[in-house]
């Protein structure tokens, strides 16, 4: 099987997380999701690749609720033998003062158009290996600073050594984030130059090269989100052949920055939306940084009924999302309320067999999911219970939500109990289901199933989202601060409606422009108008789903950023 992949150079995707299946749990949110959608639009349009990831053999976790709505996380054990294939190759590196042995196992990800990537899977759990270090690559962002140091060498040292051993061509090297920027370090010793040939002054190390060969994503526009190792630490775990002056020229002197060792050691560096470019310009002035926003991948992420549709009325668009421009012309008004309705009940469906909820299809329901922190302000539609109410006695309306917090966000745990106190409040009025355990699988059926699809971060921290493409992929708009990629999808009244402006942010204000949006636009038209309402739907169809997809980000990255 090994055979099929390594004959061609091929361009290599280093992700800490990817979202191959819903069975697999080796994503925890956005940015493995992101990864998924990457290798499956490359397998549809047949771009060699391969991609590097942590096997997380202890998943990211499974999330249950208690009484209270306290989140409680527990292990999402998967067993990669089920699914992926050995790899006979295993690689070493030294962690601390001693070999740490790196195997892999090679799943194969196949897309609906016949074509398929390889996905390397990294596993530390060899009969080699001492006990604490065959645990290093069974939780996805698991441990103290000292396991994920060790996790990001094992993904990017490892990595690059892994896919040497196993026989792949590297032609370029894609670094999903800041995680894998170790790889970086890694070409830096093998594009180092003979001492004898190394004049004084000169650096021993070949850096355009290794900028030849490296192409970074950014997507994080919070500063405390990007990785930084104290170099005490880096020095006990890391024996690394480049010289301190070097690395600390390369990735801080103050201690070791991913993303700026990443910035320096990569010839092509992208945001994922274009304000998310510009924020990261400011952040880290002096590089350029391109902007590709983000897309969602078109088969994955559309509803079997609306599928089935658009194979009817517009041909070609799973390959060709940007036919979808003629949905608003080309697809029959009641044939799309039919689609949604459909995917509506599936939703109901499964909010009354995981919750107590009884939900109403004739009633617009409002969906949030998306990983709970305090910048995404999940209550920010829950400021004024009271005004939540009024706005239901005349116009009724339902809510979904979901999500999971980070087990070391205690903030974000706390939100997740203030929304189901929320619930409870709204119980006698307002119909509210949280669905726990979010997974790729929830998530197809939400943005499909719910009719507006809401999003409320505190700007400009949102790099770009992802969810509200999939829901515009079904017809459904959005309802979203104007950050991200809405700043781009948003044509008012057309494919959706923005919140407040895109100014500086005040959650007050923020919270009345989303109930006035939502009581005189959204829900007054979708009582009192239903021909203008599925003229929204098939806006946002044939605006964002024919442009915010993954088939046109990859054309633009191989194009870009592969090619150069």
């Amino acid at each position: 099987m090994l055979d099929e992949y390594i004959h061609e150079p091929r361009i290599a995707y280093f992700s800490m997380e990817i979202a191959l299946r819903n069975e697999i749990p080796t994503y925890s949110g956005g940015l493995g999701i992101l990864a998924g959608d990457t290798l499956r639009s490359a397998s549809d349009l047949e771009l060699p690749m391969v991609a590097v990831t942590l096997v997380s053999r202890h998943g990211y976790f499974r999330q249950e609720i208690d009484a209270t709505g306290r989140q409680i996380e527990q292990p999402d054990t998967w067993e990669p033998a089920q699914w992926a294939t050995p790899l006979a190759a295993k690689v070493a590196l030294n962690i601390g003062d001693h070999p740490v042995w790196v195997g892999g196992w090679m799943y194969v990800l196949e897309g609906h158009m016949n074509g398929h990537q390889p996905v390397i899977l990294l596993d530390t759990d060899l009969d080699e290996n001492r006990p604490e270090d065959r645990t290093i690559t069974d939780v996805l962002y698991g441990g103290d600073d000292s396991n994920r140091l060790r996790q990001e060498m094992v993904l990017g040292i490892g990595g690059i050594r892994l896919l040497q051993a196993a026989g792949f061509v590297i032609r370029e090297y894609h670094m999903n984030e800041g995680h894998s920027a170790l790889l970086a370090l890694e070409l830096l010793r093998r594009y180092a130059y003979p001492p004898e040939g190394v004049r004084p002054g000169e650096s021993p190390y070949n850096l355009p090269r290794v900028r030849e060969l490296c192409c970074f994503t950014t997507h994080t526009p919070v500063e405390a989100g990007h990785d930084r190792f104290d170099y005490s630490l880096v020095h006990s775990l890391m024996r690394t052949t480049v010289d301190e002056a070097t690395l600390k020229q390369l990735a801080g002197e103050n201690n070791l920055n991913m993303t700026q060792l990443a910035l320096n050691l990569s010839e092509y560096v992208n945001g994922v939306a274009k304000q998310h470019a510009e924020v990261s310009r400011s952040m880290f002035p002096g590089y350029r940084v391109h902007a590709i926003t983000n897309g969602v991948h078109p088969y994955t992420w559309t509803s079997e009924r609306f599928r089935e549709l658009f194979d009817r009325q517009i041909p070609g668009w799973c390959h060709e999302p940007e036919f979808l421009i003629r949905a608003d012309c080309c697809l029959d008004d009641q044939d799309v309320w039919d689609a949604h309705q459909h995917a509506k009940r599936l939703l109901i469906d499964k909010v009354a067999t995981r919750t107590s909820v009884q939900m109403d299809t004739a009633i617009p329901i409002l969906g949030f999911a998306r990983r709970m922190t305090a910048y995404k302000r999940p209550d920010l539609l829950f400021t004024d219970l009271e005004r939540l109410r009024e706005i239901n006695r005349h116009q009724p309306f339902q809510i979904v939500l979901a999500g999971k917090a980070h087990p070391q966000d205690e903030g974000g745990k706390r939100l997740i109990e203030t929304l189901h106190w929320h619930i409870g409040e709204l119980a006698d009025t307002i119909p509210v289901a949280f669905l726990p355990d979010y997974d790729m699988e929830t998530a197809r059926t939400m943005v499909a199933g719910v009719d507006v699809w809401l999003n409320t971060p505190l700007r400009p921290l949102e790099a770009s989202g992802t969810s509200g493409m999939k829901a515009a992929f079904n017809g459904v708009p959005n309802l979203s601060i104007l950050d991200g990629w809405w700043i781009e999808g948003c044509i008012e009244g057309i494919t959706g409606w923005s919140i407040g402006n895109s100014s500086s942010p005040n959650s007050d204000a923020d919270a009345d422009s989303l109930y006035e949006k939502l009581q005189h636009e959204v829900l007054s038209l979708y009582h009192t108008d239903r021909t203008g309402w599925i003229r929204i739907m098939k806006g946002t169809i044939a605006k964002n789903a024919a442009f915010f997809n993954s088939h046109r980000m990859m054309r633009r990255y191989a194009t870009e950023a592969y090619i150069r």
